[in-house]
């Protein structure tokens, strides 16, 4: 393979779509049973269709919920080749605001403070982020620190449209059938759960979803998410003794039956956790939303049940129905869809040396669509998007990070 130089116009063409992308108010909602979960993703979802169209892909559709597919046509005369598929996601995550998102370019950094928001002092430091003394000299994508500037995942959509945009411009690059993908809901656990596998026709497919440049996944957490209710009686403070119930106490409480270093911010590798999302509280009802992680299967499948016991003491002692917990489950881990069929991450890896990248590949502390794809069908391993500091207002994307990005998905269609 030859090594993919984008050159000026491809580089803006890149770097336009992104900022299109980011600007576009699409944030998921757990709480709602909607496909898309939002009446503002359609508002992505529709510009991205179009823009599809506009470059040159065929067979382009949108179904009623939201997912997007399109084909970049084969050219070669003889197609024996498997049609493969990239897909990301473009909804962004409800952890922190997507409204009104102000991206910011910082060309050539220069490795010191970036002082993203004058009026509120935010900063973005490499003395807390030590990852970005990686970029000097580079283009920086940043927010203005009153919002998430979601990279994660529009970054590996930018990169999906210009790869394919750019295999159209360049028929002397011989590929066969390319399937491209894009869907709602991933942030919440649901990206895949509607996805058409024999629509889409590929036989394999990467999801275009990582952190750094290199990262190359197929392990990931087996995941759920739990709703503990609790509920209290509300009774007039001055008449209140022995009668009250105050569901936000209790709320506090609970928290607090659950390990404290087995959380997000005490565990690494392959450690599991519990995590404590969102509480809502007052006097007569309280909802504390978790999600629960564990990349081995047994392990897994203790901490449900020690959810579940937490509860039943948490009964014991206040009063039978005093709380109850819905625990769902929401993706596997794909390892083991991978057995027999590791020629899919190594054709990755090698695009990724072919690009002068070294693949780092390791589980995900977290999922993708790829991980409900594999067990649908599906093999769908991860590849890096170039977005860090995902779900905040500290969120950045070099811009040569999905140059690279872009050039790997180029180098996989090629060979």
């Amino acid at each position: 393979m030859s090594t993919i130089e984008f050159n000026p116009l491809w580089k803006e063409k890149l770097l336009n779509r992104f900022l299109s992308y980011v600007k576009i108010y699409s944030t998921s909602d757990a709480e709602s049973e909607t496909t898309p979960s939002t009446e503002r993703q359609w508002d992505i979802a529709n510009y991205i269709t179009e823009e599809l169209k506009t470059i040159g892909l065929e067979d382009v559709s949108i179904d009623s919920n939201g997912y997007i597919m399109g084909y970049v046509p084969s050219n070669l005369e003889n197609d024996d080749r498997p049609t493969i598929g990239f897909i990301s996601h473009y909804d962004t995550s409800p952890d922190f605001s997507g409204e009104n998102v102000r991206p910011q370019v910082w060309e050539n950094y220069d490795g010191n403070d970036l002082l993203l928001n004058q009026a509120t002092g935010f900063t973005l430091s490499p003395s807390r982020f030590e990852s970005l003394k990686k970029y000097v000299g580079q283009t920086l994508i940043t927010t203005d620190g009153n919002t998430l500037l979601g990279a994660d995942d529009k970054a590996g959509c930018a990169e999906i449209v210009t790869a394919a945009e750019y295999l159209i411009a360049h028929p002397e690059i011989k590929h066969g059938r390319i399937a491209v993908g894009f869907t709602p809901d991933e942030e919440i656990g649901r990206g895949a759960h509607k996805f058409d596998v024999a629509k889409f026709g590929a036989e394999w497919a990467y999801t275009m979803d990582g952190g750094e440049v290199g990262e190359l996944e197929y392990e990931n957490f087996n995941a759920a998410g739990a709703v503990v209710k609790i509920h209290g009686l509300s009774v007039h403070p001055g008449y209140a003794y022995g009668k009250m119930i105050n569901a936000a106490l209790l709320a506090a409480e609970f928290a607090q039956m659950l390990p404290a270093d087995e959380t997000p911010a005490t565990t690494k590798g392959f450690d599991g956790f519990y995590h404590l999302m969102d509480i809502t509280a007052d006097i007569s009802e309280a909802k504390l939303q978790y999600i629960i992680r564990d990349h081995d299967a047994d392990k897994f499948e203790a901490r449900k049940k020690f959810m579940e016991e937490k509860v039943s003491e948490f009964n014991q002692k206040h009063g039978e129905g005093t709380a109850e917990v819905e625990i769902k489950e929401q993706y596997r881990n794909m390892k083991q869809q991978f057995e027999g069929k590791m020629h899919i991450v190594d054709l990755a890896a090698k695009a990724m040396t072919e690009a002068g990248i070294e693949p780092k590949i390791k589980a995900i502390r977290g999922g993708t669509d790829g991980a409900q794809l594999s067990y649908m069908g599906l093999p769908c391993p991860n590849i890096f998007a170039g977005g860090i500091n995902f779900h905040g207002p500290y969120e950045y994307v070099a811009l040569e990070s999905m140059e690279k990005a872009t050039e790997v998905i180029i180098n996989i269609v090629k060979a």
